[in-house]
């Protein structure tokens, strides 16, 4: 397979062509605007595609919930203050259990913030973000390969479980290039979607629908989803570990920040600390066996994020006491350097 230099936003346009994505709604805010530019120049050539800017970011996830109702393969994409005006409209989504996309490349925040690099919407992925007890499927990848790579598999498991799933990126994977090869993938099969509102000749008609005036009704809907949230929970869990078989101090790190995790690590070693990496992918669901698993060996925890410490919660709890879990974190856009990271690996191994 050939590899091409692409950036990251245009790679994961590229890659949820190749899958099978034939409608795409969407709201230009940097930094993620290539994705709907890539789009917008490329759909309208394919047969079948359909590329639409809506008025808002609160219509373009109703247009998606209306194109995956009718069985498409349907994505939307944005930043912080649009994630934050699509969560109704997810909420939506997942309670009627219809596949599809939403690509979240953070910007600093809160508010309207700033276009610089964050991973501050960690909880409004992993926690729910909109109203109602539901999960989204969160894919944290920490290169312009995996942004290809991880856009297919979201599109696959999306199908697979009728849920939405979120890729989680930042301002400065979406911006940075990178060479990347596109890998085989499945596409999209209508009639294998027996659930889609595609017309009801001979049939009896699909409901797709999130109202249940009736507590009991509704309550049996919730235990089904809760049923499907802990499959997903049982078989869908990725992580990396890295150096991770002597380590004594564990760096737990996800997206851009694990890179520069990656290399602190290599640092330490070189001194004679041992230091390994344990690298989230999936967000949620989370790898906390793995975590809980590495404590029985490890003296202690550093987790680092671009934010005021988020993902360390879900860390702690996985970790249960057993082991110091220490925070090391930049705000507002700001980027934690290896220097830094490496001060306080040494702080904490003294």
């Amino acid at each position: 397979m050939q590899k091409m230099l692409m950036e990251g936003n245009e790679a994961v346009a590229e890659s949820a062509l190749r899958a099978g994505c034939t409608h795409y709604f969407g709201y230009p805010i940097t930094p993620q605007t290539e994705l709907s530019e890539y789009l917008a120049r490329e759909m309208p050539k394919r047969k079948d595609c359909f590329f639409m800017q809506a008025e808002s970011e609160i219509a373009a996830i109703n247009m998606v919930l209306g194109a995956s109702s009718a069985g498409a393969r349907a994505m939307t994409s944005s930043s912080g203050p649009g994630i934050s005006l699509k969560q109704e409209g997810i909420s939506y989504i997942a309670a009627c259990s219809l596949p599809c996309v939403i690509v979240n490349m953070e910007r600093g925040g809160p508010g309207l913030g700033n276009i610089a690099p964050s991973q501050a919407d960690y909880f409004q992925a992993v926690k729910g973000g909109g109203h109602g007890d539901y999960r989204l499927i969160v894919l944290a990848p920490n290169s312009v390969q995996e942004l290809a790579d991880l856009t297919v598999d979201a599109f696959d498991l999306a199908d697979k479980y009728r849920n939405p799933v979120m890729i989680l990126g930042d301002g400065l994977l979406g911006q940075m290039m990178e060479s990347v090869e596109f890998k085989k993938s499945s596409k999209n099969d209508v009639s294998k979607k027996t659930w889609a509102t595609r017309g009801a000749k001979g049939r009896k008609p699909n409901i797709i629908n999130s109202l249940y005036l009736n507590p009991v009704e509704l309550e049996q809907v919730n235990l089904k989803l809760q049923e499907k949230y802990r499959e997903i929970e049982k078989n869908e869990k990725r992580c990396e570990f890295y150096e991770m078989e002597d380590a004594e101090y564990a760096i737990v790190a996800f997206g851009i920040m694990s890179r520069i995790a990656k290399s602190v690590v290599n640092e330490a070693r070189q001194k004679g600390i041992k230091a390994g990496l344990i690298r989230p992918i999936t967000l949620w669901p989370f790898p906390s066996k793995k975590i809980a698993g590495a404590a029985e060996k490890t003296k202690a925890f550093i987790v680092t994020e671009l934010n005021a410490g988020q993902m360390v919660e879900d860390v702690r709890l996985a970790v249960n006491g057993k082991k110091p879990v220490h925070f090391i974190g930049r705000l507002g856009g700001m980027l934690l350097t290896p220097q830094q990271l490496m001060e306080k690996l040494e702080e904490v191994a003294k």
